[in-house]
């Protein structure tokens, strides 16, 4: 599943993906891999400054973070380019989402937000192991479960 959106110009394209190789559920550690695809549809050269992205984790561990780029490049779109990248996130439960945008800067200085649309971060179901008490009877037949 992909999830898209254009501002300005800029389509943004996200591909989440769960990493169960690096997650271990058992320890409530839940590893999403996204891809990023950006394309300059517009008619003016377009550089990427810097993005923020609000991530929620249905644990209630909600964050905030902000920084130059993307994986430490600020990629410049002329018109037609595009640019991918790739990264993760880390959550403690096996649902959440994330969403936010990017700063761009037009070659006269004019800055613009270009949204990136909520994607959602969907791991796989884990279910507590039962944990289930027998109490003996004196007759050695097991009694109610509690």
């Amino acid at each position: 599943m992909h999830y898209e959106k254009s501002t300005q110009g800029i389509r943004v394209r996200v591909r989440p993906r769960f990493s169960l190789a690096d997650s271990d559920p058992q320890d409530g550690t839940f590893v999403f891999s996204y891809t990023i695809h950006m394309a300059n549809e517009s008619d003016a050269t377009a550089q990427l400054l810097f993005r923020h992205w609000r991530i929620h984790d249905a644990a209630g561990e909600d964050s905030e973070v902000d920084g130059e780029g993307v994986v430490g490049e600020q990629p410049l779109l002329h018109p037609g380019d595009s640019h991918e990248y790739r990264s993760f996130c880390v959550l403690r439960s096996p649902v959440g989402y994330m969403e936010g945008h990017y700063t761009f800067v037009r070659p006269g200085g004019e800055r613009f937000r270009v949204e990136v649309p909520r994607f959602y971060l969907n791991g796989p179901l884990v279910m507590p192991s039962p944990t289930i008490d027998l109490v003996g009877n004196e007759d050695g037949t097991a009694g109610p479960l509690h």
